[in-house]
Parts: C-alpha cells; sequence; structure tokens
C-alpha cells in the first residue's frame, strides 16, 4: 500500500504496492485547503488505511488480484461487504428438488430417447428443453442403460453356468478314445494293482489317498501332483472311485500310465457291494425323483423357473440361483464321502481329495496329525471357534473312529427333510448335511494345508498360491475349462502329461 503526495499537495494518492490498483484519490483545493484541514484528512485516512490493507489481502489470497479496476474490486468485494454469498447454494438445491420431482414420475416404455450424451445435446437446442424436461429425460436414459446393463451381466452369468456344466469337447474325446481303447487293448485292461500288490491296498503302513471323480484328465492331475511332490511316493495307494460310463476309459488310462512306485486301484461304483438301494436310499431317490431331475438336468425347467423375472434380482444372487443347479450336486460321486468307512472297511486313516486340486508339498505329515479323537482334519472358514464352517477337497478321516458314530445316520436324516420340503432347506450339494452330520467332529488343521478360491477369486495372491500345500480350483473356473483364469491355470496345467498321444490327439488345452 502507497500513499503518494503529489509536488504541488494538491493531490493524494492511495494505491496498492504493484501500482496497478488504484484505491482512492482525494483532490485538494488550492485555495480552501489549511494546514488543520490536511491534518484532518491525513487522520481520517490514518483509520481508513488498515482496513482498506486489510480487504486488499482478501481480494489478493481469493486470486482477484488481476482486477484492473475499481469497477472489478467492487463485484469481488460488493458481496462480501454486504455479507451476500453467491448463488451456487440455491442452484443446487432448486437442482436437488427439480430431481426429486422427476424421480417421483414413473418412466415410459414406448418413449423414444436420444442414443448418447451427444444426441441428447443437440435434441436440447433443437426442442429448447426446460430444466425438468431434461432431467427427466436425463433419468430415462439412465434407467435404460441401467436395464441394459443388468441384462447383459445376467447373460453373462447364465453362459459362465453353461460353460462350467457343459464337458469340454476335448475332454469328451479324451475319455471316448480311452475306452475305445479299453475295449481293444489287453494292456489297458490289466488288472490294477497287479496281484501282487493286492495287499498294499490295505496296508496300514501305506498312505491312502481317496478320489471320487468322472473328469480323467483332473484325476491325472491330483495322482501325478501328488506324487511328484511326495518325499516317499513308494508310500502312497491311491483309491480312485467313478461311475460305470467312464470307468473303462479310467482303468485305461491308469493302467496304460502307470504312477510307479505309487500304487492306484480304479473303481467303479457299480462295484462296490455296499453302495445297493437298501443302504443309500436317499441318494439314490436324490438320482430318481422326477423333481428334483428337473431342478438340476432339465434345460427348460432352467429357463422357465430360474431365468423368469431374473431382471427383478441381482446378478450375484442369480449367479447363485444357477450354481446350486449344477448336476454334480446330486451325483452319487459327490455323496460318497459319506460311507468311507463302509466303502473301505480295512482303512482306517485316509485323506480325502476332490478333483479340482492340485498338490504342491509332501502330505506325509498328515498322518502324523492328532486329530485328537476327532473323525475330520479340515481348515476352517471361519472366525468364530464355537461354530465353524470347514472346507471340503483336502481331508483328513479317521475311519476307525467314524465308524462309532452316527454321521452317516445324522446326514441321512437331513436329506430325507430337504427332499420333504422340496429341496428348500438347501440346494448346494453335499456340504450342508455334512456340516450339520459332522458337528462336533471336526479338528482344525493349519491354513496353510489348504488354499481355497482359485476358481471365483480371480485376483488370488500368487505368492501365498505358491506357499500352499494343496491349492483348490472350488468355483465355475474350473482350469480345464476355457473360463479358467489365465495366471492361475499353469499350476494346475504343469501337471497335464502333454507328451501323452491321447491328450495331443484330443487337443487338451490347446
Amino acid at each position: 500500500m502507497q500513499l503518494h503526495f503529489s509536488p504541488s499537495m494538491r493531490s493524494i494518492t492511495i494505491s496498492s504496492s504493484n501500482g496497478f490498483i488504484k484505491l482512492m484519490k482525494i483532490k485538494v483545493a488550492a485555495r480552501h485547503i489549511s494546514y488543520r484541514t490536511l491534518f484532518h484528512t491525513i487522520l481520517i485516512l490514518a483509520f481508513l488505511l488498515p482496513f482498506v490493507f486489510i480487504l486488499t489481502a482478501i481480494v489478493t489470497l481469493e486470486g482477484v488480484n488481476k482486477c484492473s479496476s475499481i469497477d472489478c474490486l467492487g463485484r469481488r468485494l460488493g458481496p462480501k461487504l454486504l455479507k451476500r454469498g453467491d448463488d451456487s447454494g440455491r442452484i443446487v438445491s432448486e437442482l436437488y428438488n427439480l430431481l426429486n420431482q422427476v424421480n417421483s414420475v414413473e418412466v415410459q416404455e414406448d418413449v423414444k430417447l436420444p442414443d448418447n450424451f451427444t444426441h441428447l445435446i443437440t435434441e436440447m437446442k433443437s426442442n429448447k428443453y426446460d430444466a425438468k424436461e431434461f432431467a427427466f429425460i436425463l433419468k430415462q436414459m439412465m434407467e435404460r442403460s441401467e436395464k441394459e446393463i443388468k441384462e447383459s451381466k445376467i447373460s453373462e452369468v447364465m453362459n459362465k453356468h453353461i460353460a462350467a456344466t457343459s464337458i469340454p469337447k476335448s475332454l469328451h474325446c479324451l475319455s471316448l478314445r480311452l475306452t475305445d481303447e479299453y475295449s481293444s487293448n489287453a494292456h489297458a485292461r490289466r488288472q490294477l494293482p497287479s496281484p501282487d500288490l493286492l495287499p498294499l491296498l490295505s496296508s496300514a503302513s501305506h498312505h491312502h489317498f481317496i478320489l471320487s471323480t468322472d473328469n480323467i484328465l483332473a484325476a491325472s492331475v491330483v495322482v501325478n501332483s501328488a506324487i511328484q511332490s511326495s518325499a516317499s511316493p513308494e508310500k502312497m495307494v491311491f483309491h480312485v472311485i467313478t461311475d460305470k460310463k467312464t470307468y473303462a476309459g479310467m482303468h485305461s488310462w491308469f493302467a496304460l500310465n502307470s504312477p510307479s512306485p505309487a500304487i492306484v486301484e480304479v473303481k467303479g461304483v457299480h462295484q462296490f457291494d455296499f453302495l445297493t438301494r437298501d443302504n443309500v436310499p436317499v441318494v439314490q431317490a436324490l438320482e430318481d425323483l422326477d423333481g428334483v431331475r428337473d431342478y438340476y438336468y432339465n434345460g427348460n425347467y432352467v429357463s422357465r423357473e430360474v431365468f423368469r423375472g431374473s431382471f427383478g434380482i441381482s446378478p450375484r444372487v442369480f449367479a447363485s440361483k444357477l450354481q446350486a443347479r449344477s448336476p454334480k450336486y446330486i451325483s452319487v460321486l459327490n455323496h460318497l464321502r459319506i460311507y468311507l468307512p463302509e466303502l473301505f472297511p480295512n482303512l482306517e486313516k485316509v485323506v480325502f481329495l476332490d478333483d479340482d486340486i492340485v498338490i504342491q508339498r509332501d502330505l506325509s505329515p498328515l498322518w502324523d496329525v492328532d486329530l485328537g479323537g476327532k473323525v475330520n482334519g479340515a481348515v476352517e472358514t471361519c472366525k468364530d471357534p464355537q461354530e465353524c464352517a470347514w472346507a471340503y477337497g483336502m481331508n483328513i478321516f479317521d475311519l476307525k473312529t467314524w465308524r462309532t458314530t452316527n454321521i452317516k445316520k445324522t446326514y441321512h436324516t437331513w436329506l430325507k427333510q430337504n427332499l420333504k420340503s422340496n429341496l428348500t432347506l438347501w440346494r448346494l450339494g453335499t456340504l450342508p448335511p455334512a456340516l450339520i452330520a459332522f458337528r462336533g467332529h471336526v479338528h482344525g488343521i493349519d491354513q496353510s494345508w489348504h488354499m481355497l478360491g482359485l476358481g471365483y477369486q480371480n485376483k488370488t495372491n500368487i505368492e501365498n498360491v505358491k506357499k500352499a500345500a494343496v491349492i483348490h480350483y472350488n468355483g465355475q473356473s474350473k482350469p480345464w475349462l476355457e473360463i479358467g483364469f489365465e495366471h492361475l491355470r499353469p499350476f494346475w496345467s504343469k501337471y497335464v502329461n502333454y507328451s501323452n498321444d491321447f491328450v495331443k490327439g484330443c487337443h487338451i488345452l490347446e
């Protein structure tokens, strides 16, 4: 701030320090001025200058020091001096009120709307919409976009469900060719294991693994990964159980691709004397009841009952409803684990494996785990130790202790209740009744033994995957499917024998 007196003492000019803004200029008449008047004038200015300085500082801080006139300064400082704000608050308030009015108006289905924002602007210029008309059209466009996005997500979920539950052409080819080999090649039909090794199938000094599956390629990966990760593969015995239609192909694979020094036994469901309608009536009912079969197998039923009204629910809920309709949930193979004590009466301790896992570490220490009188050693999947869920996929079962419990009876009871309720208690296969039946019989093991989620968690931590003893591709995105996650597939595919003629001939994972 500068105070400038003219040489003739006829004018006094007050200006900013940079000289661009003249804040005040006082002219003094030569004839009537006196020293008393001059003194009073200066005294008044002394009182005014601090206030002028403060206002100038405010202007500078707010970035308006570019103003070059008193008019500009007045426009800037006027509202502050008069304690008036700008109109932005009022405009926002009016906009909210307008949007609330439009929100209550029902959108018409047959209204022609602009295709995009550019077309909307063009129509505004030509039709001169007022604010309310603009807001209403914008609402209609947004609702149309939301509906299209939801329809797209629903279709994506449906397509993924179809891809996850269908058998890839290459896997179907592998099964057919191996089945044909079984009928034409005596070596493919050779006894598994050889007669001299049969006593080892019930040897207490060996480590017994049980695998129930109708997927030949997946079974080969489980066995290969377990053997390659083992410190003592010669002590490993694999009991592979499959269904009748897959038995010939599964037998051919392991007969032609010996996992020596490990031992493999392949048995079909039809070869177990225990698995009769008298012993497993509820499981048989799951496959035989027309309503149940329609629910899981009938494509038209799915389209009619599930897809109808799907736009009233979220894509996530719709995906859960579809997942619950996977046919595997009523397969006898999926329920066999509840009958392990009867199927293997001479075994006392086994490790049960799902077919969508990969073994990356020696599992021999599992046989040394003290289950503390419990039946099921499993990784727990909750934080509440009082009522904790646990994971299927890699479980240590004490069959000797299991035979003293009523686990199977409880399991059957709840399956019956679910059938009576038309599958309204649960729809996701074996885990819900197993959680009830094994309640109080589960011993939690270290989390590093079994890592879940590789079939549905795209952002799975790779370092954690490398550290886990067993990785589990539970979920729809199985590694042998095209919808599998590419960055997680190599942990599985490295155990596929790509040099095998059948694998090459069926173009597996090409």
